[in-house]
């Protein structure tokens, strides 16, 4: 009886406590622990460049992109020597832009 007892008593416990330490429980980690990639490579075009469908030249022509706009590199693409390609995602508001806007494409270093 006394064994069964402390075997609840003991269960109660846990029950009460563990659920602190679980990360749907009560203790939050604050921003600072969260893993946050800050190491995105970010660019700012300092002369029109048209942003195309593939890395090849005669590759279609998606829009034309500003001076001043700013673009995250995703991936870098060498076809040749003299032929570097850039895989690039333009800045925006992914919750209030357009959905049909076109924000990724290549652009020629």
């Amino acid at each position: 009886m006394i064994n069964n007892l402390l075997k609840n008593f003991c269960l109660i416990i846990f029950a009460l406590i563990a659920p602190i330490t679980l990360p749907a429980g009560g203790i939050q980690k604050s921003l600072n622990q969260n893993k946050f990639s800050h190491n995105r490579n970010e660019i700012i075009l300092c002369s029109n460049t048209f942003l195309y469908s593939y890395p090849e030249i005669h590759a279609k022509e998606l829009l034309v992109l500003d001076v001043g706009t700013t673009v995250s590199i995703l991936r870098y693409w060498k076809v040749s020597k003299s032929e570097n390609w850039i895989r690039v995602e333009l800045a925006s508001n992914k919750f209030l832009g357009n959905p049909n806007k076109i924000l990724k494409g290549w652009i020629k270093m």
